[in-house]
């Protein structure tokens, strides 16, 4: 016997709408989603900084191995987990292909931590690594280093799936299929803000673990503090990962075989929207679309630009906190602040923003922010190499902390910004298009474009260290390159902005607009890299960032 919702629902008071817009029926489908995506997000926020610690801070190793890790061993291996996904997706049902997904990458993580990490001096080959190193440029330290810590690069590469196969592929692929229209356009903002406190709450809790060993805490397994420390992180991963599973396994059994809160009548096929977005649609409709270009364009310049500071920013942080406890406990902090501006970004600057002064406005606080931190981070990083006295002199602290700060607030303000003013604009882009153009054209924009920045970063940092060496040799360049590339953007979204002005009506209000075109309570499907809240409607008043 199926539940029943309240035939009309009583309105929701004002604060109500804005803070937690759920009647109380919807709670029994909310509050496990919710917890699915905080644990996953949970997990995410911990290996973020767990894989650069393993793989920066080893002997003869550092930032220089991200790009050669991004291009040699990331790319290869989110093609075959593809694959992977797709060919168990052909054959299997989507409750299953979780299960299955999941469990691949948990199994990893532990067999890493408790076999893998333990016996790294037998399995890692030490002695071919050192001579390749006598043999090759000194420009190819990254490259040795991602072969000679080749568990530790193949860890680094599951934890990056984590985010764009468990999180946008299954979570995502999930609520968007079982997710009714009028639930998406209050309860994505609230997964929007339950990621945020994840990251806050992951940050501080790997802090605790790190401060936990370091501080004489001991545990019967582990052979030093760092690696004590990386048995109870995992262990967190492992267990989050475990409710994952339960919690999904109950909302398979217990909620979705209600109608109330899902009518398989309404979800279309796998097949039918897997031909809707084929890789040559989608790139058809960008090359003859100037308007899903300039959005094209407006992603790959965020994804390039936030991967050339972040190598040269994580290479500066080793520089000043060589351990990796120290390490992993520095940038934890960051993670947490990075939440805690993202949420307040999200629920006071990004919608206020919108409606006060314009899209084009919005849009462009994303790259000045990066242009301003940009000039005193790569300031510093030259001083640093051309007079540390003088900056010690003026400012009593070291060029190198002067440049991890600058660093560091550039990271914080540019990821809180794309996780509030940069989605939000983003994604009221795809408003005027027609429904065949917003999802073809957002699907090749998140899941080709978004790659293409981040390949192209990691691409610019490979040849410039194979060329010069070093990253002081090189940085002058990347500025170069990084500046050029924020004018780029910044034109884009000068142009896109009058397009988009255009293609809109100012005085009227802006009716919700979908991602692919519905009738009534159909279910969102067919949107797999990320969530579908494409609602201008939502943007504007309940402030959602995606």
């Amino acid at each position: 016997m199926s539940s029943k919702a309240p035939a009309e629902p009583p309105p929701f008071t004002k604060w109500r709408r804005y803070l937690w817009p759920v009647h109380a029926y919807e709670l029994k489908k909310l509050i496990p989603m919710l917890l699915i995506f905080f644990f996953i997000s949970f997990d995410y926020n911990v290996l973020r900084t767990l894989k650069d610690t393993l793989l920066i801070t080893a002997k003869s190793s550092g930032a220089e191995v991200i790009p050669f890790v991004k291009v040699w061993a990331m790319f290869p291996g989110a093609v075959l987990m593809t694959l992977l996904f797709a060919w168990l997706s052909n054959r299997l049902p989507r409750a299953t292909v979780f299960y299955i997904i999941i469990s691949i990458f948990l199994a990893y993580f532990a067999a890493f931590t408790f076999v893998l990490y333990p016996n790294r001096d037998i399995i890692h080959p030490n002695e071919f690594a050192d001579y390749l190193a006598t043999v090759l440029p000194p420009g190819f330290k990254g490259f040795i280093a991602m072969f000679r810590y080749w568990t530790f690069t193949l860890f680094y590469v599951m934890s990056e799936l984590w985010s764009s196969i468990v999180l946008s592929v299954l979570f995502w692929g999930f609520a968007n299929q079982v997710t009714k229209i009028s639930e998406a356009k209050r309860f994505y903002g609230l997964f929007g803000v339950g990621a945020n406190f994840s990251g806050i709450f992951a940050g501080q809790v790997s802090v605790f673990c790190c401060n936990y060993t370091r501080n004489g805490g001991t545990l019967p397994i582990g052979e030093d503090p760092w690696h004590q420390s990386l048995i109870l992180m995992v262990s967190l991963i492992l267990v989050a990962g475990f409710f994952t599973l339960l919690l999904y396994r109950w909302l398979e059994t217990s909620v979705l075989t209600d109608k109330i809160y899902f009518d398989p009548v309404n979800v279309k096929s796998e097949r039918e929207v897997k031909g809707k977005l084929s890789l040559k649609q989608s790139l058809s409709y960008l090359m003859n679309s100037k308007y899903l270009m300039l959005v094209a364009l407006i992603v790959i310049s965020y994804n390039l630009v936030i991967n050339l500071t972040e190598v040269l920013w994580k290479h500066q942080v080793k520089e000043l906190y060589p351990n990796p406890n120290d390490y992993t406990v520095y940038m934890n902090h960051v993670v947490s602040i990075i939440g805690l501006v993202a949420t307040i970004s999200s629920l006071f600057v990004a919608g206020n923003a919108i409606r006060k002064c314009g899209w084009t406005f919005t849009a462009l606080l994303t790259p000045i922010i990066l242009f301003v931190t940009s000039i005193g981070f790569f300031a510093f990083f030259f001083l640093d190499s051309i007079s540390p006295a003088a900056v010690i002199s003026v400012l009593g602290m070291s060029p190198l902390a002067m440049v991890v700060f600058f660093g560091t607030a550039q990271n914080i303000l540019s990821r809180g910004a794309k996780y509030s003013v940069f989605d939000a604009t983003k994604e009221m882009s795809f408003v005027p298009l027609d429904p065949e153009k917003k999802l073809v054209g957002k699907a090749a924009i998140d899941g080709i474009c978004s790659r293409f920045g981040k390949s192209g970063g990691s691409f610019v940092h490979q040849t410039l260290l194979i060329a010069f060496a070093s990253f002081s040799a090189s940085a002058p360049f990347v500025a170069i390159v990084l500046f050029g590339v924020i004018f780029i953007w910044s034109s884009a979204v000068r142009l896109l902005g009058k397009q988009f002005n255009e293609l809109t009506n100012p005085e009227a209000a802006v009716a919700p607009v979908l991602l692919s075109e519905t009738n009534g309570e159909e279910t969102l499907s067919g949107v797999t890299s990320r969530p579908a809240p494409i609602l201008a409607d939502s943007v504007l008043k309940e402030q959602q960032a995606t």
